[in-house]
């Protein structure tokens, strides 16, 4: 989970602070040094961490804080707040330009994950309503404009390539291809470098000035730590960027960058990376991040992928059928299913209170065996589990790679699920009872 050894130090921290009986000046002032360690082994910015710790010691050894009836909320608040501010306050959305196409240009080093992450801001454009289009002008690096091609194909938008020709030229070109095909958004994978080097600025400086892009957006690794901070003042420097995608948020990351890419350059992260599949990205909210890395939950982004994954009448159609006691295998299925697009088990729980910075002991992997014995089945026999003998869950238990006592155990759950779902809609009325979210229980 992302910021996991962050979170759990600075959480620590707080604790041994606010958990005193009165909080004093001095207890403030340890428990600032102890949090100030903890960023600074997250790879935050040396200036960065002193600059936030001494934000937080002021505001904390107010007479607001120490005055208060309850400081142990107002400590965390305040905290809250400044980590809030250090990353930028705000959700910073994408630029739009009032003419066709807008022209979104992603730039950065090698390994960062840039080409993947141009088809995954598409994908995410797609489900907003727009039309976008990728063009290839990265020429240097082998088989670029071959990847962009294949992820552009997952998502199901084109891609633009002309070879390796001067990628100016090419970037000129697929401006004019967008206008003639009506794609109102052009997104434009740049050359990378091992290192920043003055050959690979020029040319992308040729190409900002060629197109005049409505955003420049800098990608950079979210594991290299301050590295990734260098990378981006330097590429802002010479680009003046618009913005930052962080990438690879999901893996083994400290922090360093989330909390010192805006303090130091003074530009906003618009979106993360939080998976290998296109579609794990998601606005960056400094907002939400905050509350995640000191154990407060990210409700709101859970609420954000139930809502994208669970669509509202099957929601409602799901309800009906439970308070009927009509329920079928082939509608747990489908909750699996849309639990899977929200990330699986282990990624929801870490969004709920008291769950971020914890280590989760839940495999994601339990959701394929029941989803690969009722895959096994007919459907006839997924509609009405009863008919379901002996000779049938031995077949079944042979199909899907599992046991009969496999079988045995899902048809149980599904009997106990469904008797406790009546239960719940007989409680709560007929007339009262609306569920948004199915998948959720």
């Amino acid at each position: 989970m992302a910021f996991e050894g962050l979170s759990e130090k600075l959480q620590g921290a707080l604790r041994k602070m606010t958990g005193r009986g009165r909080l004093t000046e001095q207890a403030v002032r340890e428990g600032m040094r102890e949090v100030r360690m903890a960023l600074l082994e997250a790879d935050v910015n040396y200036a960065v961490a002193k600059d936030f710790i001494k934000k937080v010691t002021e505001r904390c050894v107010g007479t607001d804080v120490l005055s208060s009836l309850s400081p142990t909320q107002q400590v965390i608040k305040i905290v809250n707040e400044e980590m809030t501010a250090l990353m930028g306050s705000t959700n910073a959305r994408l630029n739009w330009s009032p003419s066709v196409p807008t022209i979104f240009m992603l730039c950065g080093l090698q390994g960062a994950g840039k080409t993947t992450m141009c088809a995954k801001l598409a994908g995410y454009l797609v489900k907003q309503g727009k039309r976008p289009m990728l063009a290839a002008c990265d020429i240097y690096r082998p088989a670029a404009i071959k990847q962009l091609q294949v992820v552009g194909q997952q998502v199901n938008v084109p891609v633009f390539e002309k070879g390796t020709q001067d990628p100016v030229k090419t970037a000129k070109e697929a401006i004019e291809y967008a206008r003639y095909y009506q794609r109102d958004v052009l997104i434009i994978d740049t050359a990378g470098r091992l290192h920043i080097d003055e050959e690979l600025m020029e040319e992308l400086a040729r190409i900002k000035a060629a197109v005049r892009p409505t955003e420049i957006l800098l990608t950079v690794d979210a594991m290299t730590g301050q590295d990734a901070v260098t990378v981006a003042k330097t590429f802002d420097e010479k680009l003046d960027v618009t913005g930052v995608i962080l990438t690879k948020l999901d893996g083994d990351t400290r922090g360093g960058a989330a909390l010192s890419i805006k303090a130091v350059t003074g530009k906003p992260i618009k979106f993360s990376g939080i998976g290998e599949k296109l579609s794990d990205v998601e606005p960056f909210h400094p907002d939400r991040m905050a509350s995640r890395i000191l154990g407060m939950g990210d409700v709101l982004t859970l609420i954000d992928k139930a809502t994208e994954a669970f669509d509202e009448k099957d929601a409602e159609k799901f309800a009906r059928k439970g308070m009927s006691n009509r329920l079928t295998l082939e509608d747990f299925l489908d909750q699996m299913q849309s639990m899977k697009k929200m990330g699986g088990i282990r990624s929801m729980l870490g969004m709920l209170p008291g769950m971020s910075g914890k280590e989760i002991d839940v495999d994601d992997s339990a959701l394929k065996k029941p989803e690969a014995i009722i895959r096994s089945m007919t459907p006839k026999e997924r509609r009405d589990p009863s008919i379901l003998n002996a000779s049938r869950r031995k077949r079944i238990a042979a199909g899907s790679g599992t046991t009969v006592q496999d079988v045995n155990a899902l048809i149980r759950q599904f009997e106990q699920a469904q008797q406790m779902m009546k239960q719940m809609m007989n409680s709560k009325g007929k007339g009262r009872m609306r569920m948004r979210f199915p998948g959720m229980m």
